[in-house]
């Protein structure tokens, strides 16, 4: 199996296979510096959508990479 995200598309598998590659793992930390407006815009998005907002980030993070060819 690949190793990473790159690999797998290059492999050609299925949007949905890359997409449960990417969610697999173990959680980490991670501390991103943006602007407060920023943050605060997509707090207010994520509740919207009645999650939360890491949440939020992780499912916009997956959108991004599992696009075919990125």
């Amino acid at each position: 199996m690949p190793k990473t995200s790159k690999q797998l598309i290059e492999s050609g598998v299925s949007e949905t296979e890359i997409r449960s590659f990417l969610v697999d793992g173990d959680q980490v930390s991670v501390t991103p510096r943006i602007h407060d407006t920023l943050r605060d815009a997509a707090k207010e998005e994520a509740a919207l959508r009645g999650m939360s907002f890491s949440a939020f980030v992780r499912t916009c993070i997956i959108e991004e990479l599992a696009k075919k060819g990125a």
